[in-house]
């Protein structure tokens, strides 16, 4: 049973394009059990999980903080080095996803609440920023923590006039060490919401206070958190950070067993569930796929006993979520798209890419 006579925080691990997980982990904690995250005395994030630590402590809508991922996801799949090539502005991208999801009014809910973590470049000290004067400080912060040297720029971003990288070099899963803090990763290891991979290996990886257990299927996640997958695993990765978050409820009793918390569904929205079953197997399929090279191992969180009636009502996302991602995963290509697919303009690209690169890197660069 989880101590509820004492006071809690929440922590999000950073982890590149898999906070995706985070969303779905976000969601659940929202909407099955609201009063574990409205009453949080903080809500800490470092990297990734400073942008969900910042949505769920504003109120924003997660289904587009969701969605959101998954777009930059896709722009960045669609060049040849994906968001290493010098033309993918990873900081201004994010900057403007943050402006469109948090609400105007979103640094006075951050304000004490909610604690990012940051790196400041002068003495690679860590610092935990808590305080936000104004919505554009409270996004700079989240770039800051969300800036990885040398990936996203060679100049480090400043807050208040003190440059800062990634707060996951320094501390990636903030307050970790305090009684009833609930910390949230997406990398299978020892943390309270988590993957469990099925493997007999016992030896670990602590990366600045993250418990990352050595198996395949981790090294397959680390290596799609600076190189995103395909949107349809991104979709599944948000699902199993559901189905994770549930888990940890039901294992501490947190779980309100009498009714779902899940909103009503709008009308036209249950059909679009129901059409999106298929979907929901082919994703599944496709996550296997591409870790099944790796590792033989599920990569699925062990699954509990549970009646038809919990299979029903926590066998899909939450309506909001689900839709916004199956919108986001959906491909539109354009002419012009459609011909840079084809694979004789493709081997044509990647033999030009010696000469189009420094010039590509030096228009970036002048830009910026």
């Amino acid at each position: 049973m989880f101590p509820l006579d004492s006071t809690w925080n929440i922590s999000f691990a950073g982890c590149g394009f898999l906070g995706i997980y985070h969303i779905g982990v976000a969601s659940c904690l929202q909407e099955q059990c609201p009063f574990l995250v409205h009453n949080a005395r903080h809500i800490y994030g470092a990297s990734a999980g400073a942008l969900t630590a910042s949505a769920l402590v504003s109120g924003a809508c997660l289904g587009e903080a969701g969605a959101n991922i998954i777009d930059v996801a896709k722009d960045a799949r669609k060049r040849f080095l994906g968001p290493m090539h010098p033309s993918f502005n990873l900081v201004k991208i994010m900057r403007n996803m943050l402006y469109r999801t948090l609400p105007p009014n979103a640094h006075h809910s951050a304000t004490g609440r909610l604690g990012i973590s940051l790196t400041r470049v002068t003495d690679g000290e860590n610092v935990l920023v808590s305080h936000f004067n104004s919505k554009e400080e409270l996004v700079q912060a989240c770039v800051c923590s969300a800036y990885i040297p040398v990936y996203c720029g060679l100049i480090p971003p400043t807050l208040q006039g003190v440059r800062y990288v990634d707060g996951g070099i320094s501390d990636n899963l903030p307050q970790y060490e305090l009684k009833n803090t609930i910390t949230v990763s997406p990398f299978s290891g020892e943390s309270d919401i988590c993957p469990r991979d099925k493997s007999t290996n016992m030896h670990e990886l602590r990366f600045t206070n993250t418990s990352i257990q050595f198996t395949l299927t981790n090294l397959y996640r680390v290596s799609r958190a600076l190189f995103p997958p395909d949107p349809q695993v991104m979709k599944a990765m948000c699902k199993q950070g559901y189905k994770d978050a549930l888990h940890f409820l039901k294992k501490n009793g947190l779980l309100n067993h009498q009714g779902p918390h899940r909103p009503l569904i709008a009308d036209g929205e249950e059909d679009d569930i129901i059409e999106d079953d298929d979907d929901e197997e082919h994703e599944e399929h496709l996550v296997q796929n591409e870790i099944r090279p790796i590792e033989k191992e599920s990569a699925v969180a062990p699954s509990e006993s549970k009646s038809n009636s919990e299979d029903h009502i926590f066998d899909h996302l939450p309506p909001r979520l689900h839709k916004a991602l199956v919108e986001a995963c959906k491909e539109r290509y354009s002419l012009g798209q459609s011909l840079s697919n084809l694979l004789p303009v493709r081997m044509a690209t990647a033999m030009m890419l010696p000469y189009t690169l420094p010039l590509e890197s030096a228009l970036s660069m002048t830009v910026r």
